[in-house]
C-alpha cells in the first residue's frame, strides 16, 4: 500500500495513468508521443507504476503494451471499508469512476498475484466445481480449441455456436469468445436494471483471455478483455463484475492453502 501511495505522490505518474485510463493498452511510444516527457523519464515513471501493481504489461508481438490496473485501488478501497463500515459495493463503484471510462472501448486489463500453483490456478478456472465456488459461474467444455462451452450463472445455462475456446495451452494461456447476452440475464443480475439487455445482445462479441505465469511462489494472473464497440454496454458491465470475481478467485485459492 505505501508503494501504491508513493507512486500516487508525483503528478507526472498521475498524468501517465490518466493517458491510459483515456486509452488503456498504448505502447510506450505511444505514451511518450502524448505527453511532454523524455521517454527515458516514461520509463523510468512506468517502472515505478509496475512496481506498486498501478500498471502491468503484455506482450502483443514486439510491442509492449501497457494497462491501468485497478487490483491495488481496490485493496486501498478495502482498508478504508473496514475502517468505516463502507459497503464493497459502494467503494468498489467509486474506484470505478475513478479509473474507468464507463463509455471507454478499449480492452479491460486486471492482473493479480495469487499465491498458488500454475496447475491449480488452471483447474480453479477450468473445473466447473471449482470456478463456481471461487467466482460465481461455471464453463462446462472440452477446453480443446474450437470446442464450444456452456455458461452457467445463478441456475442459467448459456449456450449459444458462437460460445467458442479460442486458445487453450493448460497453466499457461487460455482464451475464448465471452458468452451471449441473454433477455434471461436480467432475471439473474439485479445490476443489469441500469443496463438494457437488448443494446449488449446486438454487440458484436468480446474475447476474454487468462494468462498465468509463475512468479516466485505466486502465479501472476492476467485478465484480459477486448474487442468491444464504441460506447460498449457490455464493457461496462463486465469492468464491475471481473474484479469481483477474481477476487473471489484469490481468495478461494489462498484460502484453500
Amino acid at each position: 500500500m505505501d508503494e501504491v501511495f508513493r507512486a500516487l505522490a508525483d503528478p507526472n505518474r498521475r498524468l501517465l495513468l490518466d493517458s491510459l485510463n483515456d486509452r488503456n493498452g498504448q505502447t510506450l511510444r505511444e505514451l511518450c508521443g502524448g505527453l511532454s516527457m523524455a521517454r527515458q523519464s516514461v520509463s523510468k515513471h512506468l517502472a515505478v507504476l509496475e512496481t506498486a501493481n498501478l500498471v502491468t504489461t503484455l506482450r502483443r508481438g514486439r510491442e509492449k503494451l501497457h494497462y491501468v490496473n485497478a487490483e491495488p485501488i481496490v485493496d486501498i478501497a478495502d482498508r478504508w471499508i473496514d475502517r468505516f463500515d463502507a459497503t464493497r459495493l459502494e467503494m468498489l463503484a467509486e474506484v470505478k469512476t475513478v479509473l474507468e471510462s464507463p463509455t471507454m472501448a478499449g480492452e479491460f486489463s486486471y492482473t493479480t498475484y495469487i499465491r498458488t500453483t500454475p496447475e491449480r490456478l488452471w483447474q480453479a478456472i477450468t473445473n466447473p466445481a471449482f470456478s463456481h465456488s471461487y467466482m460465481g459461474h461455471a464453463i462446462e467444455s472440452e477446453w480443446q480449441k474450437g470446442s464450444s462451452y456452456v455458461w452457467v450463472e445463478d441456475g442459467l445455462r448459456i449456450e449459444d455456436p458462437e460460445q467458442v475456446i479460442v486458445e487453450s495451452d493448460p497453466y499457461q494461456r487460455l482464451a475464448f469468445t465471452f458468452h451471449t447476452c441473454t433477455p434471461e440475464l436480467e432475471q439473474v443480475a439485479p445490476d443489469l436494471s441500469e443496463h438494457p439487455v437488448t443494446p449488449p445482445a446486438t454487440e458484436r462479441r468480446s474475447q476474454v483471455s487468462f494468462d498465468i505465469d509463475p512468479v516466485g511462489d505466486q502465479v501472476k494472473l492476467t485478465m484480459t478483455h477486448g474487442g468491444f464497440d464504441p460506447g460498449s454496454t457490455v464493457r461496462d458491465m463486465i469492468s464491475h463484475g471481473w474484479p469481483l470475481k477474481l477476487s473471489g478467485l484469490k481468495s478461494g485459492l489462498e484460502l484453500a492453502d
